[in-house]
């Protein structure tokens, strides 16, 4: 009969391998969050200081706090058992997030907790465990815990988190090259904390204090992916799916176009999302975005769908049939999920595409006669030129017949050559800053106005009703129509 023979891992190796399971330094502050929002703190504050001899990460929380023997099992290795029933509040999982979300960033944690102002304190120490390859943990003295940097500023009750021995954090650079490196990674940080968590900092999690964080003592605002204070903003009908007798709630969004935003709105979106890549579902867990912008390989990302998103909600219940990892940075739906979600995308996909393709459409209904024509075939969509419009009309009857046969060669070359991918990648990338902007200068839009008016009807006279529709159809006075308004009066009569 085989025996067992005990095998523990090399703690060296392991250590070692752990530092390396794919976290960023934003998802790693993220985890730790996770447990401040577990232990029902309402403030929590993130501190980096590079100017320190020993430079440090601190994260401290006014949450409930542990006593010793909490403490060191909140340091174990797999504290939690993953397939064991949870407070459905809790936002753990493997019970490792404490451990490789740290040791990703340093090689030294610690942790001081606080009950009613009776401070305990325990520490990690990767170099030490390297050097004696044997897992160990060191636990402190008082002295030692009350000479720690921030520890002056952990409430009465609540936890501390120190992240030392950095040797990640500026990628070995020094002075002036190291603090840029260190400022531009939080202000990442703080961008993926007001997305990730923006539910719990605007109050919205039921049953959850509405919580305040801080980076360097800046508050860290909701970004709302969904865009819900904009009235353009629509909001489609919630659908519930059952998985294992458990209910998953689908609330689809179609986001406005951006000529619907403010300034604000508009400069606030675009330095944060951008709308082609970051469509999609955003998965939630306990009211923690969990992961964002995929649809799950049901359709392919594109403009048709660019302004489409759909909030998804599940509880910790169903961590296992969502395959969440240990990042909570992945997490792939239930068969069931997916195919309610694949009707959803029917249904948003035609709504997301009239919203942003609805400034186009008016192009052509705005003008009797439009300049432009689009053309939906066999062989594709194309844009023509319209060879009816009045202004091309009444320039043939001006030419000779030779002369006609040059201009209706010239037109056609013009809209074949029509930059298509272009203009798409120019109005994808930044379409606030795509316009045909008319000269402002009020001579060259009464010179033009004139020249217009003379092309058309020579100095004969004019119909003013349709000399408007002629001018909107060009868009050569867009912003300028009081102008417009003002010539007509005066001189089409």
């Amino acid at each position: 009969m085989a025996r067992p023979h005990p095998l523990a891992p090399s703690a060296a190796s392991l250590s070692a391998s752990l530092r390396d399971l794919g976290y960023s330094l934003e998802t790693a502050i993220a985890d730790l969050i996770d447990n401040s929002i577990s232990a029902e703190a309402s403030e929590i504050q993130i501190f980096c200081d590079t100017s320190r001899r020993t430079p440090v990460v601190a994260i401290l929380d006014d949450g409930q706090g542990m006593d010793g023997e909490k403490l060191i099992a909140a340091l174990r290795h797999g504290s939690t058992n993953p397939k064991k029933k949870r407070d459905p509040k809790d936002l753990g999982r493997f019970g490792l997030g404490l451990k490789t979300a740290s040791f990703s960033q340093c090689k030294r944690l610690t942790v001081v907790s606080s009950i009613d102002g009776i401070r305990v304190g325990a520490e990690w120490d990767l170099t030490a465990v390297e050097d004696l390859d044997d897992w160990f943990i060191s636990i402190l003295e008082n002295d030692e815990i009350e000479s720690l940097p921030y520890v002056d500023s952990l409430a009465e009750t609540g936890t501390l988190v120190l992240w030392r021995n950095l040797d990640r954090l500026s990628e070995d650079e020094s002075g002036r090259k190291r603090d840029e490196i260190v400022n531009e990674k939080l202000s990442v940080v703080e961008r993926h904390l007001a997305l990730v968590f923006h539910r719990f900092l605007a109050g919205e999690v039921k049953g959850r204090k509405k919580i305040t964080l801080r980076i360097n003592g800046h508050s860290v605002e909701p970004f709302d992916p969904f865009c819900r204070r904009n009235d353009a903003t629509q909001v489609l009908a919630l659908e519930p799916v059952w998985v294992n007798d458990v209910q998953i709630t689908m609330q689809p969004y179609i986001l406005p176009h951006h000529s619907r935003l403010n300034a604000s709105e508009y400069d606030y979106y675009q330095d944060r999302s951008d709308f082609v890549s970051n469509q999609g579902a955003y998965v939630y867990r306990n009211g923690r975005l969990m992961a964002w912008g995929d649809w799950f390989r049901l359709v392919p990302k594109g403009e048709a769908t660019k302004l489409a998103r759909v909030q998804i909600d599940f509880p910790n219940s169903l961590d296992e049939a969502w395959t969440i990892d240990i990042k909570k940075s992945r997490a792939r739906p239930p068969y069931e999920v997916r195919e309610r979600l694949r009707h959803i995308i029917t249904k948003i996909t035609a709504r997301s595409v009239t919203v942003h393709r609805g400034r186009g459409q008016r192009l052509f209904q705005e003008a009797q006669a439009p300049l432009w024509e689009r053309y939906a075939e066999h062989s594709g969509i194309r844009f023509a030129i319209n060879l009816e419009h009045p202004l091309i009309t009444s320039l043939q009857k001006k030419l000779a017949p030779s002369e006609v046969a040059s201009l209706l060669v010239l037109l056609s070359s013009i809209a074949s050559s029509l930059p298509v991918e272009m203009i798409y990648s120019d109005y994808s990338t930044h379409p606030r800053d795509f316009a045909q902007v008319a000269d402002s200068d009020l001579t060259v839009a009464l010179e033009r106005l004139k020249g217009l008016k003379h092309a058309l009807y020579g100095e004969g006279p004019a119909d003013p009703k349709a000399f408007l529709q002629i001018i909107k159809s060009t868009h050569l006075f867009d912003g300028q129509l009081d102008i417009v308004s003002t010539f007509i009066q005066e001189t089409v009569k």
